[in-house]
């Protein structure tokens, strides 16, 4: 088992990955490991929507649209992950902003352990509140109403070497003694 504070440090943002498909096994623990965030009351209102494939194509191609500048058709938002792991999260819950983010970060930090690439690509809310991206839900069986789209959760295995950490800002942390 790898030490939480040092993946916590060594962990960053995946810009190209690899075609090459996950183990089941290190995805289930990714998904798992979402499912064990922490959430506001115990209410547990994040889902996760694996993207593979043709779908997950169809929505790199939703998630384009939605981009703040002009970019080419090939542009790929999702920066070739085979993998995006959409985080949704019900609208009623009146934490559920932060539940979707800590699911994200889960899934982030246990990509790491597993030795793969993750990155966090927004634009989750867009998608999911547009007509092509209610239809996906409704498709299966989620009632897109009760669901905003926190984060979409690019896995897969790095494409290039990963990058060191920028430094640190300073005043960070103060404290209030």
């Amino acid at each position: 088992m790898a030490d939480t504070y040092e993946t916590i440090l060594s962990r960053r943002s995946c810009h190209r990955f690899k075609a090459d498909p996950i183990p089941e096994e290190s995805l289930t623990r990714v998904l798992t490991a979402g499912t064990y965030a922490p959430c506001g009351m115990g209410k547990q209102s994040p889902i996760i929507v694996v993207f593979t494939g043709e779908k997950r194509d169809a929505l790199s191609k939703l998630n384009r649209s939605f981009f703040p500048r002009a970019v080419p058709e090939s542009f790929d938002p999702f920066y070739g992950a085979p993998v995006v792991a959409v985080v949704l999260a019900r609208k009623d819950v009146g934490t559920y902003i932060y539940d979707g983010s800590l699911v994200m970060a889960n899934m982030l930090l246990e990509a790491e352990d597993e030795g793969l690439g993750g990155i966090w690509i927004h634009r989750a809310k867009e998608c999911f509140s547009s007509d092509k991206g209610r239809k996906m839900l409704a498709d299966l069986g989620i009632d897109p109403d009760l669901y905003e789209g926190i984060g979409n959760c690019c896995l897969g295995y790095w494409g290039v070497d990963k990058q060191k950490p920028a430094p640190r800002k300073e005043n960070w942390i103060y404290f209030a003694d």
